[in-house]
């Protein structure tokens, strides 16, 4: 293992990491019953596991697939396709994944740019599409011959028009540009403290306060293209209650679990590389001493780069 600079604090596995997460991970052969797979992960082939899933038991689908661009994911690499291969594709395993959910089940699904046509074209028949919202991502050093390519999609689907939303659970504290006052001269719909003028909002489907996890963040992995948590966290407290289920299919290095561990939900994740499981167990175990979300405090989440982020 390479010995890392003293403020990296990038998540990696060790040897002794493989063999203490390899008993936990879990491989699916025969049909199993909703607690055999409520907080476990399953190292299995997606359309191999999806045969055995029970049904009707799922709260939250956070889809977060390889995205329609050549890309190599340790030792899987997923090869770019046209758009209608691509929505062929997503097509196979959302008409699986939907037996897996209750009637009144959210789904959220990631994207690009260039995959969020196929997205919404396949979701569309089997969902009702409620929103997209576009998040801020900003990473890269751009391109000389193109726009910078510097947002990624998330559309926001739902099993009918019932399902949960909990708008109170995923407000916003902004700092107050103008902090207009009263005639008496007090705070008009603002707040004031020792950090300044803020106000408390409601969010939008527009997302520009969440930073993609590097190198001096706890949540960084060595995985590509990793999540941050303070983007999960607001889906999962928007479109869950404590003690749902929440199923990642493409689990990756484990943020949609982790957070939901330590947002109190329970979770079931899915990854065919193993490389990837033992880096999820390994965040998950730590989360059971470290629930804090960056850029989540008190209820409330904090704008990009402000003092409780």
């Amino acid at each position: 293992m390479k010995i890392k600079a003293p403020r990296n604090k990038t998540v990696v596995v060790s040897s002794e990491d493989e063999l203490k997460y390899n008993g936990g991970l879990i491989n699916l052969k025969n049909a199993v019953k909703t607690e055999d797979v409520m907080n476990k992960i399953i190292n299995q082939d997606l359309f191999e596991a999806l045969k055995y899933l029970p049904s009707g038991f799922v709260d939250l689908l956070i889809l977060d697939p390889p995205y329609n661009l050549s890309k190599k994911f340790n030792v899987v690499k997923f090869n770019k396709i046209t758009i209608n291969d691509y929505s062929e594709w997503i097509e196979k395993f959302i008409v699986e994944l939907k037996r897996t959910l209750k009637p009144d089940a959210t789904v959220y699904f990631c994207s690009d740019w260039n995959s969020s046509t196929s997205v919404h074209l396949v979701m569309q028949k089997y969902f009702k599409v409620q929103n997209r919202i576009t998040w801020e991502r900003e990473k890269g050093r751009g391109s000389k011959t193109n726009w910078k390519n510097n947002s990624e999609d998330i559309w926001f689907c739902t099993c009918s028009n019932n399902y949960t939303f909990n708008i109170e659970d995923v407000k916003m504290k902004r700092k107050v540009i103008a902090p207009y006052r009263t005639i008496d001269g007090d705070p008009k719909d603002w707040l004031e403290d020792e950090n300044g003028s803020f106000r408390i909002t409601y969010p939008s489907n527009i997302w520009n306060d969440i930073s993609v996890p590097f190198w001096s963040m706890k949540e960084n992995t060595e995985h590509p293209t990793q999540k941050p948590e303070k983007l999960i966290a607001k889906l999962i407290l928007a479109s869950s209650n404590k003690g749902d289920v929440v199923l990642d299919p493409f689990m990756g290095s484990g943020t949609s679990a982790v957070t939901a561990k330590k947002l109190g939900r329970n979770f079931v994740g899915i990854e065919i590389d193993k490389k990837y499981c033992f880096l999820a167990a390994k965040r998950i175990e730590m989360a059971e001493n470290d629930i804090k979300i960056q850029g989540y405090k008190d209820g409330i989440f904090w704008e990009r780069n402000s003092s409780n982020s």
